[in-house]
């Protein structure tokens, strides 16, 4: 006979099969990490007034750099992103897709139906506004490495299928590690909102001392990387709305600058004034603003195409999904350039946006399980890339089939592209400036977002970091937003590509020692415990009661008035007869 029971409450060690309710954490010392934040805001400061003051030797340093990291580091995002799109379908489907993010008994915390929502929110973004036309379109014109010349019958599943890779499993698979490790420390284990509290299974204590600061200082640089990356992104993508709506003629760096200064401005004086609901507000009209503007060009535009192009992109996708995850350097140096200015800078930036979005996913995933958090995070935003790609980049491409030249528009800068393309069609003005308000939102409210992670992680974890921290945290990265622009000369994008690859490389060896410290804590969780102690229950009494009545017994679970629970083996011919188990 053998038993499992609640220890006694003098003891004040859990039995690792229990799930003992713990209490929302909150820092021993509430108030700036002086440490973190110190070293993480003067090397900010310091890169900041070397890109103003030498802006040539920063963009040399930052090429130097760049090629380093593609000649010699290039395969570790190629084999880390696939590797992770592999671990978490893995977690998903075994055991651990039953564990979780919460206690046994707890519901989620939103419905299905609101979680979906805010997943799909998390899905829309500066991103997807700057290239929801320029990437199908730029691989229709100029194919892929291996995949086919230019006017390639098969240009078109090429062109949507290398853009799915981009945009569907393999990033929202690399923020999906993140949040199940921040999810299950914080609702399961009780732990802080600190990248570097999920190492607790690896590191012991060290995640709590010095190697833990050093973590969450990489995770800050991420962020702080990643969200300037976007924001340039947005403000190429509003300038050149000025140069095409506005008739304001060519505009250089300075006005990108003027337009970073404004936007961080009205960020500032949001985060300033307390207008947090105000924000939001405007980020829900915002998502519907975009929903609005993907079906008013969906239903004006080659909607039958469209829809064609939805099982041609998926099919292309999955058949061409090993050959594109196995493209690497090696291939060639034009191969290598082509990664660079696509694929690795993608996982680099993905990379370093998943302190945020981890966050976010993690919040609103409290109550769900580990199978229900993987299917739900891979596969809504997944879905909805997909639609809006068919119909942006469907949209572009058939015109480019049909004589208008969407490539080359704006010399052929990708921020010109959704711009040409809204001109083809009905109420080009109404729909431009409507896109450069999306734009101008998502700066806003993304900067707000990234910055409150930054605050975070620079105040032990706290949820509600001060409000000069955030500010602090805004405006530079709006500042590093600048400065990338500033590196890339004439060609902005590059500097913005090639600066969010370097300084997303570190994150990378965290990202790694995340998994490993995720499957770590699983195996010691709760419901793994008492599986494996009913697995070893039920075959010592199947051995029992075939050594004592051969076939003919049961199992059976009584109560013991001196433990919580109790099993014990019988024969059936004793239960007949009225005994009960013993």
């Amino acid at each position: 006979m053998t038993s499992l029971h609640r220890p006694p409450t003098s003891d004040p060690i859990p039995h690792p099969a229990l799930d003992v309710p713990v209490e929302e954490a909150s820092p021993e010392r509430p108030g700036l990490d002086t440490l973190v934040f110190g070293v993480t805001a003067a090397i900010a400061v310091a890169f900041l007034a070397w890109g103003f003051i030498s802006t040539a030797s920063l963009a040399d340093a930052s090429s130097t750099a760049l090629t380093w990291v593609m000649e010699d580091m290039g395969w570790l995002f190629v084999t880390t992103a696939s590797a992770f799109v592999v671990f978490v379908i893995w977690l998903a489907a075994s055991r651990f897709g039953n564990i979780p993010l919460g206690r046994d008994d707890e519901d989620p915390e939103f419905r299905t139906v609101s979680w979906v929502a805010m997943m799909f929110s998390a899905g829309m973004g500066i991103g997807l506004m700057f290239y929801g036309v320029s990437e199908p379109i730029s691989h229709f014109v100029t194919p892929p490495p291996g995949t086919g010349e230019e006017g390639d019958p098969a240009a078109v599943q090429n062109a949507m299928a290398t853009t799915l890779f981009h945009w569907t499993l393999h990033p929202w698979a690399i923020y999906a590690v993140v949040g199940l490790a921040i999810a299950y420390g914080v609702y399961r284990k009780g732990r802080l909102q600190l990248i570097s509290a999920a190492f607790e299974p690896l590191i012991g204590e060290h995640a709590k001392g010095g190697w833990g600061k050093v973590i969450d200082m990489l995770a800050i640089f991420a962020t702080l990387f990643g969200s300037a990356a976007s924001l340039g992104l947005g403000a190429l993508q509003i300038s050149s709305g000025l140069e095409i709506v506005g008739g304001v003629g060519d505009v250089g760096n300075g006005v990108l600058v003027g337009i970073i200064a404004v936007l961080t401005v009205a960020f500032i004086l949001s985060a300033v004034t307390g207008v947090a609901k105000g924000i939001q507000y405007l980020s829900n009209i915002n998502m519907v603003l975009a929903v609005a503007l993907a079906v008013f060009l969906f239903v004006v535009g080659p909607t039958v195409f469209m829809l064609n192009l939805v099982p041609t992109s998926i099919g292309s996708y999955v058949d061409d999904l090993p050959m594109m995850a196995a493209r690497t350097g090696a291939e060639g140096q034009e191969t290598s350039d082509w990664l660079q200015t696509w694929t690795v800078f993608y996982w680099a930036w993905w990379i370093s946006w998943t302190p945020f979005v981890g966050m976010f996913i993690a919040r609103i995933s409290r109550g769900r399980t580990i199978r229900q958090f993987v299917t739900g995070v891979l596969l809504v935003p997944s879905l909805v890339s997909l639609v809006w790609f068919c119909i942006f980049g469907g949209a572009a491409i058939n015109l480019q089939q049909t004589g208008r030249d969407i490539a080359g528009a704006g010399d052929g800068a990708v921020e010109s592209q959704l711009f040409t393309t809204l001109e083809a069609y009905p109420w080009a003005t109404l729909t431009s400036v409507l896109v450069m308000v999306l734009v101008g939102i998502f700066f806003v409210s993304g900067a707000d977002a990234a910055s409150i992670v930054m605050g975070t992680l620079s105040e032990r974890g706290t949820q509600h970091p001060s409000r000069p921290t955030v500010i602090f945290w805004g405006v530079a990265t709006g500042a590093v937003a600048a400065v990338m622009l500033l590196v890339g000369g004439d060609d902005a994008l590059t500097g913005l590509q090639n600066i969010t690859i370097v300084a997303a490389l570190p994150f990378v060896l965290v990202m790694i020692g995340l998994a490993v410290a995720l499957v770590k804590d699983l195996r010691t969780d709760p419901l793994m415990v008492r599986r494996k102690y009913a697995e070893e229950a039920v075959v010592q009494a199947v051995v029992t009661g075939v050594t004592a009545h051969g076939d003919d017994f049961v199992i059976a679970v009584d109560h013991d008035p001196e433990n919580s629970a109790d099993w014990s083996v019988t024969s059936s011919s004793d239960r007949g007869a009225g005994e009960s188990p013993s």
